[in-house]
Formats: C-alpha cells, sequence, structure tokens
C-alpha cells in the first residue's frame, strides 16, 4: 500500500511503498503492524528516555486534558502545570536565577533562543551584534534559524539564505573561535553548541574545549547558547551536558528528554544575565515580542512533570552512569568490524561511524547497514551519512545493549560480505 504521509528526512520515491508502521511499544522494544518486535536502538529519535509504554505519563496527560487541555500563554495567561514545570525546570538549571521560555519542540528552542540573543543586545543598545556562531557537524533543527546554522552541508542545500550573519567555525578549533572573536566580537552575538554534537555523529569535546569556548565567549562579551536538545535530562550522565563538562551558558535550549517525548515539549532555559533586561532591571522598551500558540501547553507541561517525576523516583540519570562502561564494552567492540573507522561513546549515546574507505566503495553502506541492522532485530538511523546511531531509552538493560551491539554486528557483517 503507498502512504500519504510525507516522511521527514526520507526519500519518497523509495519509502511511500516500504514504511516500517510501529504499532506498540514497551520500555526499549517496539512491535510492528504485523507483531514483528524490535529493539529500539534509538529511543525514536533520542528522546523515550524513559521507555515506551510508561502508563503514568500517559494518564497525566489524560487527567489533565479532562481538566483543561491548554490556554494561551500570552500575555498573564498561563495554567498550573506550566508554572509548575518552569519552575521545577529553573531549580534543575546549572545556573541560578534562571527563568524558563517554553516551545513545542528543539527547532523552536533553537529559533527562540537565537532571537533572545539578539533582542537581548538590542535593548542593551548593541543592536550590530546579530551574527551567530555554530560549529561544524551541528545539528540545530530544521527551523529557519536552525538550518542557517546547520554544521551538514545537504541540511542547509538547496533553501538559498534563510537567515543571514550565520558564521561556522571547526568543531573543535578553538583557535579559529579566538581569531573569529578578535576580529568581528562587536558583531556577535551568540556562539551555540551542543555539548556532544548529536546528529552530526555523536561527537564528545576534545579535552576541556567547551571551558575553552565559555572562557572565550566570556573575554569578548558573546553569549553562550548550550543546545542540550539531546544532552539535556541526563543523556551524558548528568541532568544537563553543561554540567558534565562544567559550563554554565548563557542559555540552553532542550526538548525530547522533558517528556520521554510523549507529547511535544521544548523550551530555553534564560540565565541571569539574558533575563535582566526584560525582568529584573527598568529597561524601556525591553519586551521579548515572541512566542508560540502551544507555548507552555497545559498538557505537555503535566506529561513533563509525570516523566520527572519517574526519572527522578527511578534514578534513571544515575542509570545512565551506571551503563555507560556497558556502552563502552558492547558497543565499542563494533570497532574490530572491517567496515568500521571509529566507535564514539559518551554516557548512553555512541555512534559507529564506517571507515571512509567503506563510504569511498559503498556511498550507500551506511543506508545498507541501517536497513541490515532492521532485518536482524535492531532499530538504528544513518547519522550524517557516515554511521549508526545508539542512544536507547535509560531503561534499557546490559543484556539489551549486547543484543543491540550483536544486532550492528550482525549487520555490519552482511553488508561487509555483499
Amino acid at each position: 500500500m503507498t502512504t500519504s504521509f510525507w516522511h521527514g528526512f526520507a526519500d519518497m520515491h523509495t519509502v511511500k511503498d516500504h514504511e516500517l508502521v510501529i504499532r506498540e511499544g514497551d520500555g526499549a522494544w517496539v512491535t510492528d503492524v504485523s507483531g514483528r518486535r524490535y529493539l529500539d536502538a534509538t529511543a525514536g529519535l533520542w528522546y523515550a528516555v524513559a521507555g515506551h509504554g510508561r502508563a503514568e505519563i500517559a494518564d497525566a496527560a489524560a487527567a489533565q486534558m479532562r481538566r483543561i487541555a491548554a490556554y494561551s500563554s500570552f500575555g498573564a495567561y498561563t495554567t498550573e502545570p506550566t508554572v509548575q514545570l518552569a519552575e521545577r525546570v529553573a531549580r534543575m538549571a546549572p545556573m541560578p536565577n534562571a527563568a524558563v521560555f517554553f516551545t513545542s519542540g528543539g527547532s523552536e528552542s533553537v529559533e527562540t533562543a537565537g532571537k533572545l540573543a539578539r533582542r537581548y543586545w538590542d535593548v542593551m543598545g548593541q543592536p550590530e551584534k546579530r551574527i551567530i556562531v555554530n560549529r561544524e557537524h551541528a545539528y540545530h533543527g530544521m527551523a529557519a534559524l536552525g538550518t542557517s546554522l546547520a554544521g551538514i552541508p545537504l541540511n542547509k542545500a538547496g533553501y538559498g539564505t534563510l537567515v543571514a550573519d550565520t558564521v561556522q567555525v571547526g568543531v573543535h578549533d578553538l583557535d579559529a573561535v579566538e581569531s573569529l572573536f578578535a576580529a568581528r566580537a562587536p558583531e556577535i552575538a551568540a556562539f551555540i553548541a551542543e555539548p556532544v554534537v548529536g546528529a552530526g555523529g555523536v561527537i564528545p569535546p576534545q579535552g576541556d574545549y567547551l571551558l575553552g569556548l565559555q572562557q572565550l565567549c566570556r573575554q569578548f562579551d558573546v553569549l553562550l547558547i548550550a543546545d542540550e536538545v539531546i544532552t539535556g535530562f541526563g543523556r551524558t550522565g548528568q541532568w544537563w551536558g553543561s554540567q558534565r563538562y562544567g559550563i554554565e551558558p548563557d542559555m540552553i535550549t532542550f526538548a525530547k528528554a522533558i517528556t520521554s517525548g510523549y507529547v511535544p515539549l521544548g523550551g530555553v532555559v534564560v540565565g541571569p544575565r539574558v533575563r535582566a533586561p526584560f525582568w529584573d532591571e527598568p529597561v524601556p522598551g525591553a519586551i521579548f515580542r515572541h512566542g508560540y500558540t502551544y507555548s507552555g501547553h497545559a498538557t505537555a507541561c503535566a506529561a513533563g512533570l509525570a516523566n520527572l517525576d519517574l526519572m527522578e523516583r527511578e534514578d534513571l540519570v544515575g542509570r545512565v552512569r551506571a551503563l555507560e562502561p556497558a556502552v563502552e564494552r558492547e558497543i565499542g567492540r563494533l570497532a574490530a568490524s572491517p567496515l568500521v573507522g571509529e566507535v564514539r561513546t559518551v554516557g548512553l549515546t555512541a555512534a559507529v561511524e564506517l571507515s571512509a574507505e567503506a563510504r569511498a566503495a559503498n556511498p550507500g553502506a551506511a543506508d545498507a547497514v541501517v536497513a541490515a541492522a532492521t532485518r536482524h532485530g535492531v532499530l538504528t538511523r544513518n547519522i550524517r551519512g557516515v554511521g549508526l546511531q545508539f542512544s536507547p531509552a535509560f531503561v534499557v538493560t546490559e543484556d539489551e545493549i549486547a543484543q543491540i551491539a550483536d544486532g550492528f554486528d550482525a549487520a555490519l557483517r552482511e553488508v561487509a560480505a555483499g
């Protein structure tokens, strides 16, 4: 049967006749409409950290819908779960006196943080500070600003200039950052960086890169935005990737794990510097004229509260730390495959990158391995065209991690054998 649903990041010439339709999930497993079960190596799309089928999150959302599903957050209006979740996230934030602006997902969160950075400098009397700097391999969503900040070339190809005044530097190149700041700091509003590059290939920072980046941002008066849409809420073994790497950014974008993906929700944690002229200081005209229909959606926030309750009660972030050695051991053994060039792991996340030689010999190798893994009962995805994503639910067991590694290994062997 040919679908009418246009899939994201898909060649619909092929996908329209070959959908894999998922019916249900339980923990780290999902089941398709034919009844076949698969280990979900990606937690949906990095987000189902509490696992699939957690009834208490669904029950919290249903109970909120029965009271009031949603209400506008524009002007003075809000709802109880919106206020409660904002207070909770602010208390969890790795910076003091934070404010929380809610969105519907990660792309909107990046858009919000970028606009707020530019608006901040405008109300501070420096409207010329407009440039936002990003890194090679970065993924910052697919709205206009996020597309313009893409460090993955194919994600911005063919769209022209959507948002001007963006500049890219190498993924670990602090010298390039310092040179850029020295030359153009009066024009630069912010630097946006994922603590661990996610969709660009699961690339952890080298050494003290993030501390060095924070120092340069402070030295040259540039705002630092940590894009934690993937790393926020436990993926690296701390509540925030910023905590794992010892930085205190001016803003943090988040989404995905805040609700374990049960209801779309995202946001921006805004630190004291950026908050001040809009909240605390009498700056004439300092209003952030920005928002979305579903900002602070009551049902989404109720789901977020239930998800955080569950995560704290089961110490799922501590579980990530405990499982990290198993990830290093089980996923790390795939480096012995003749197709694999490198395996990178951090927390409960990894990338199995195919070698440049394997990709040159077969440009479709990564997609072929993904398809083979599906046949071996493991669902993963091709990240940046170079390899396999590993980012399961935090409830995954060591045995299930080993099963995922076995599925990857079988897929690699199948493709290597031609």
